[in-house]
């Protein structure tokens, strides 16, 4: 007997909703939305607490998400070659990782060989260490850094990035530190991940960033954020709990998700920092299957 796949999928959504509950989303949903193609990954760091406690299961529960690209980081104990033999036999590939500012700064040779071993395209940084304000200084010597750990990647044929905190929208001249970074780092060498949550809470706006700077980011986490949490602040930090499933914050996600399609965004990793993590992604996942814009 000849089954007609499209018939029993109709058939179980409306099974579903006769029960109150959607169906199960996945990474593979998030692909076939009317507005959004990904390619779309998770940020591994959102299951710390899990992976530290079973790298095996937490690799199973993403890969039960119908998640095939992840970003990284740390490898939870394990050698660059066994985490991404791990990865392999859960049908995961890395596509990008985030190593320490000081790594980069005194072994860029070795985080190029760890990006290597573990077939990353991407390394970059998630955090350049400063004393509050984040300053001039420490901005110059960040974009020494960066160039120099910029060359060293491109050697092995992986892109370096620096991914935007919040910290950096210090005023600067006719406009901020992060124009600063923009403007003094090699864009041959140092490309730039925009996270839409570190954008919003500083109070700028991630659409607005992507017009101004072309092709510099390509790489993208995909938070939300609760409507009570504060904005206009400069420290890079809030409380976990203010993460929110996307969707069901206060962040103008259909613009921000329109305007990268636009301007070079190449890889979007949802990366939900919450205590409640687990519940939330696969609520993010479904949001994603469906934006319109």
């Amino acid at each position: 007997m000849k089954i007609n796949l499209q018939f029993l999928r109709s058939c179980a959504c409306l099974l579903a909703l006769a029960w109150g509950s959607s169906p199960v989303a996945s990474a593979a949903d998030a692909g076939i939305g009317p507005s959004f193609k990904g390619p779309i990954g998770l940020q591994l760091y959102s299951l710390r607490e899990q992976f530290g406690k079973d790298v095996p299961g937490t690799l199973a529960k993403v890969q039960s998400w119908g998640v095939k690209y992840v970003e990284l980081a740390g490898t939870y104990g394990l050698t660059p070659e066994k985490f991404k033999t791990e990865l392999a036999s859960h049908g995961l590939q890395a596509i990008s990782g985030h190593f320490s500012y000081e790594l980069y700064r005194d072994h860029p040779d070795q985080v190029a060989r760890d990006a290597k071993a573990l077939g990353l395209k991407y390394a970059g940084c998630a955090w350049i260490p400063h004393s509050d304000p984040f300053n001039e200084k420490t901005c110059r010597e960040a974009i020494a850094v960066f160039n120099k750990a910029g060359e060293v990647l491109a050697k092995e044929g992986i892109h370096f990035f620096y991914h935007v905190h919040g910290f950096e929208f210090q005023p600067f001249g006719d406009g901020t530190l992060l124009d600063l970074l923009f403007a003094e780092t090699k864009p041959e060498f140092v490309h730039y991940q925009m996270d839409i949550f570190w954008i919003v809470h500083p109070g700028q706006d991630p659409v607005k960033l992507l017009a101004k700077y072309p092709n510099r980011w390509e790489l993208m986490h995909l938070k939300d954020m609760k409507s009570s949490t504060p904005t206009g602040l400069l420290t890079g930090h809030t409380d976990v709990t203010n993460d929110a499933a996307l969707g069901a914050g206060k962040i103008n996600l259909p613009a921000a998700l329109k305007e990268a399609r636009k301007n070079g965004v190449k890889f979007y990793f949802i990366e939900d920092e919450s205590p409640v993590s687990e519940q939330q992604i696969p609520e993010s996942l479904k949001y994603l299957g469906q934006i319109k814009f």
